[in-house]
């Protein structure tokens, strides 16, 4: 009897479906309950659907602000009809689309903050937009999606997408699931599910791809997440739609400030007012001969957006807005926090700007405020600021090496360098006069290799071999400055296939590269350093096969630690302390007592090793010396942590061996090295009459200073080598200290178009500047028989 039932629903439905005015469809629910599905009812011959249809988009803080939301709404009356229908296929339909407009103000404001206050529509839009919107267009709709868009060729862009939105809200189908469709968001993954009488469909927005998309800095902690959605729902009548209410909202914000943040609403809505008669069906064999019949100067175009030119009317050129900021870009200045806000103004202006004005600026500007122009026009990273800035650098000059390294240095910081950058500092190679330079040319294309992988590019031309370069230069020269200058590349590149170069390098009897090849283990990721690496490490630290000096160890040492130690490689180095230098004991003793206390990676397996008494005991626990490791916390917020470290090594003799100061930020699991600086000298005990260390006895007197800045390396400064150096620089001081890095720098540079589904764009944009002074000396006094070193950071920030 039951099956005698449901056979006579069947059929019921069958003659319903033969009937040609509802197509429904039959599931059979996991429970085994019938379920209707109503599907869009066929638009009906001499029938004009009058509906009800607005869209409106807000912008506010993620969390509201105080004044409210701001935006718009744009409202319509939009009459559809069907235009022709194929004949073998009733859902194969060409629909005419009509519309007057009306733009208003969409979030309460006073007649003083209401720019919409007295304004029609016509002088919002201009005459010809508002015409091309109230033009009839044709949609080609199929199955439920739309086939094409027929509009004027000559309409605005802008008009155009509009006009998508609305033809983008009529996709609808009755089938629970998955599909891909294109639409004015482009082509995204959509999921519907249906139940009777509503069809909700959910777009997945970070599928969609699209021509336009925008920018963002590799730093991740420096970035900007987001999270979008977008849901439509549909209300059917008899099987038509009678209303469709669609929502999308985009929240952005910075990683390590969520409350810098962005929320974008949009909303549509499209309502069935009321049916009337209309005009009749056209007769045709297709769409195309219809359309061309009915109006020759309709064209077929994509559903999906097209890009949308903005120009600015009454805006500055670049050299006015110059004229206006360039003395927040002197010198005296740049410790202001207005230094960092015209700095990111200037950057907006240069991106606009063509090769010809951004020559214009640069050519205009004082000697002082220059340096600060070169680091604007290089962070804009357009092809204009860039051929600007080849054209206007001339890299044989020896006089011109302080705008040189400026230029190299916001190269090796930019936010979203591109081939053409990494190219373009490959072609300079050869024409550079200053040895100085070029190493820092090397030094910065290490750095565009690892950001230019890290979006995919490691197969680029350019990339592939300025990787081999790199990554031969080391034994392809004798020259210590040169191998140097490989190695420190290679760090900034952090490449996998470096690991063995840099595990080779860690043994050398040069000093200088066992430093630079652990400091630049320690930056990779834990899983790529194998056994045979960690074998290497404790072998230097250990001294099995050579004896090393002090900082050698002591690097060795902060690599093993920071490296997923086992309990014999931690066991090995307690049982150590007691044997070592005296300062080395000092420092390896504070070194054991910082991870304790600072609950770092290594703490857990430390303790286990210190339960052993042979290990840990008051004679090894109790020696005494100068040197010290200490971290702390320098902020720690719901978004982010920052934390800063301080290690200091002496000689035996009282001098000081290394000076490490590092600053690291971490925000959701990412962590960015933020800054280091390095103070390293050695061989000072010569020019006091003290005795060396073990394996320190012939080192050449020596001092200098690198720094690490964002996770880029840059290059060492040295402040003496050598005996005769020395004198030579003692009786030239100025007493004032040597700069390593100084200028403006771009941190956060995140821009992203955002397509609604309306057909309206909107811009979201990030940025945060930094101005920064890393400078650092040594005084050496022979008569008092000591050195004193300094180091001075200061700094200014931005954030917008």
């Amino acid at each position: 009897e039951e099956n005698t039932l449901i056979k006579s629903l069947l059929n019921g439905i069958y003659e319903l479906f033969c009937s040609g005015d509802v197509l429904t469809v039959i599931s059979l629910s996991s429970e085994g309950h019938l379920v209707l599905i109503s599907l869009l009812t066929l638009l009906n011959n001499d029938q004009l659907y009058k509906f009800s249809y607005t869209t409106e988009v807000l912008v506010d803080r993620a969390k509201g602000s105080k004044d409210g939301s701001a935006g718009y709404r744009i409202s319509s009356d939009v009459d559809v009809n069907l235009v022709w229908r194929d004949p073998s296929s009733k859902d194969d339909q060409l629909i005419q689309l009509i519309s007057n407009v009306k733009i208003e103000n969409v979030a309460p404001r006073s007649a003083k903050k209401n720019i919409f206050q007295g304004a029609t529509t016509q002088s919002l839009l201009g005459e010809k937009k508002l015409a091309a919107l109230e033009r009839p267009f044709m949609v080609h709709l199929k199955n439920g999606k739309v086939g094409s868009f027929y509009c004027y060729k000559a309409e605005p862009a802008s008009i155009k997408n509009l006009k998508r939105g609305v033809a983008s809200l009529l996709q609808v189908q009755s089938r629970s699931g998955k599909v891909i469709e294109n639409d004015v968001s482009g082509r995204c993954t959509v999921e519907y599910k249906a139940a009777q009488g509503q069809v909700t469909r959910t777009k997945a927005l970070e599928t969609c791809k699209t021509a336009e998309t925008g920018f963002t800095t590799y730093i991740q902690v420096l970035g900007v997440s987001g999270e979008s959605s977008s849901v439509t729902v549909f209300i059917l009548e008899d099987g038509f739609i009678k209303s469709a209410i669609a929502k999308e909202t985009h929240i952005l914000a910075v990683n390590a400030r969520r409350t810098t943040s962005a929320k974008i609403v949009s909303r549509q809505s499209l309502t069935l007012v009321t049916i009337e008669t209309g005009p009749f069906e056209a007769a045709g064999k297709n769409v195309a001969s219809v359309v061309k019949s009915l109006d020759e100067k309709l064209f077929a175009v994509g559903v999906t957006a097209e890009k949308v030119k903005s120009q600015c009317k009454g805006c500055q050129s670049l050299f006015e807005h110059w004229q206006a900021v360039q003395k927040q870009f002197e010198p005296d200045s740049l410790s202001k926090a207005i230094a960092p806000r015209s700095f990111l103004a200037l950057i907006q202006s240069i991106r606009k700007a063509s090769k010809d004005e951004i020559l214009q600026v640069l050519k205009s500007s004082s000697k002082t405020a220059l340096p600060q122009v070169v680091d604007a026009v290089t962070s804009s990273q357009t092809p204009a600021s860039l051929d600007a800035m080849l054209q206007f650098l001339n890299f044989a000059d020896p006089k011109g090496l302080v705008l040189q390294e400026r230029f190299l240095y916001a190269c090796g910081f930019a936010s979203h360098p591109n081939e053409r950058m990494l190219q373009a500092l490959d072609i300079s190679k050869g024409k550079i006069v200053s040895n100085e330079i070029k190493e820092s040319v090397v030094i910065i294309m290490g750095a565009l290799v690892h950001k230019l992988c890290q979006k995919g590019g490691c197969d680029l031309p350019t990339v592939v071999e300025v990787k081999k370069m790199i990554l031969e230069g080391p034994d392809s020269t004798q020259v210590e400055s040169d191998v140097q200058m490989y190695l420190l590349a290679l760090k900034n590149s952090l490449l996998p296939e470096a690991i063995p170069l840099f595990s080779k390098y860690a043994e050398s009897e040069v000093g200088a590269y066992c430093t630079v090849s652990l400091t630049a283990l320690q930056r990779y990721d834990v899983a790529l350093i194998t056994d045979e690496v960690k074998q290497t490490v404790n072998r230097v630290y250990h001294q099995n096969r050579r004896v090393y000096e002090k900082n050698v160890r002591a690097a060795a040492a902060d690599v093993i630690f920071s490296s997923n130690p086992s309990y014999m490689e931690v066991k090995n180095m307690l049982l150590s302390i007691g044997n070592l230098p005296r300062e080395l004991n000092k420092y390896m003793l504070s070194k054991v007592n910082d991870i304790l206390h600072f609950e770092m990676p290594a703490s857990k397996i430390l303790r286990q090793a210190m339960k052993d008494m042979i290990s840990h005991n008051y004679d090894r626990f109790s020696k005494v010396g100068s040197s010290s490791a200490f971290s702390g916390f320098m902020a720690h917020t719901a978004d982010a942590t920052t934390t800063y470290s301080l290690d200091i090594l002496y000689s035996g003799s009282g001098v000081l061996r290394r000076s490490n100061m590092n600053i690291y930020g971490a925000s959701n699991g990412a962590l960015l090295h933020g800054l280091q600086v390095a103070i390293e000298a050695q061989g000072m005990e010569s020019l006091i009459a003290a005795k060396p260390d073990e394996g320190e006895e012939d080192l050449e007197s020596f001092a200098g200073m690198s720094a690490l800045l964002f996770d880029v390396q840059l290059r060492p400064v040295t402040f003496f080598k050598g005996y005769s150096d020395l004198m030579s620089k003692m009786f030239s001081m100025s007493g004032e200290p040597m700069n390593v890095v100084k200028g403006l720098i771009l941190l956060t540079d995140h821009s992203q178009v955002i397509q609604l589904q309306s057909g309206l764009k909107a811009n979201a944009e990030f940025q945060g500047g930094l101005a920064i002074d890393i400078s650092g000396g040594m005084e050496v006094s022979l008569w008092y028989r000591e050195s004193k070193t300094s180091d001075i950071i200061s700094f200014s920030t931005r954030l917008e």
